[in-house]
């Protein structure tokens, strides 16, 4: 069973600890007041850009090359005639 002396040790040391977490949650706040993704400031950027529609265009075409061709049919042997 724990002391006097050790309860009263123990909040003393959650009292300090709180407070240390309070201070260290203000000065992240005063760092970063809002935290935003990165991308955020960047989404349409380029809306109705033609340069970047091509750029898209160009990439499209570009992957869908490298893509692998599927395989081609035999063409079937046409029948002999007699």
């Amino acid at each position: 069973m724990a002391t006097p002396e050790t309860t009263i040790e123990l909040e003393s040391r959650v009292v300090l600890l709180e407070t240390k977490v309070e201070q260290l949650q203000r000065k992240l706040e005063a760092v970063a007041p809002e935290a935003k993704p990165w991308w955020e400031p960047i989404v349409g950027a380029f809306a109705d850009d033609p340069a970047f529609e091509e750029a898209m265009r160009l990439g499209r075409k570009y992957r869908e090359s490298r893509r692998p061709k599927p395989a081609k049919r035999a063409k079937p042997a046409k029948a002999r005639k007699r």
